[in-house]
């Protein structure tokens, strides 16, 4: 799980590049991308979702905070998930990152 701070409000509300971000993110773990589907909210804020064949990446941005969360999900401890969190937070120049580790099963 990744909360990332202090993002350009711009990039934050775009939700043709934050689209492109995350499918970019799912290739860069070498993840199978399945389908997306996300969904722009007025007058601001994108939550989408990423389904790979491993399971998902998830996010949801709030622009007028500068913030988003994302989720990086999957069942498949092969993936390169470090690259795909790394991918994350260089494209949305966050000012503050914290990132959780959760092991579930």
């Amino acid at each position: 799980m990744l909360e990332l701070h202090d993002c350009d409000a711009t990039l934050l509300n775009d939700m043709q590049q934050i689209k492109t971000i995350m499918c970019e993110a799912a290739c860069k773990a070498k993840a199978m991308i399945v389908t997306e589907h996300f969904h722009y909210f007025l007058p601001f804020g994108v939550s989408g979702v990423v389904i790979i064949q491993e399971s998902h990446l998830t996010i949801h941005t709030w622009p007028e905070h500068g913030y988003a969360a994302i989720d990086v999900f999957t069942c498949n401890s092969k993936l390169a998930l470090q690259a795909a969190v790394q991918y994350i937070t260089q494209q949305f120049n966050a000012g503050n990152v914290t990132q959780h580790y959760l092991h579930r099963g």
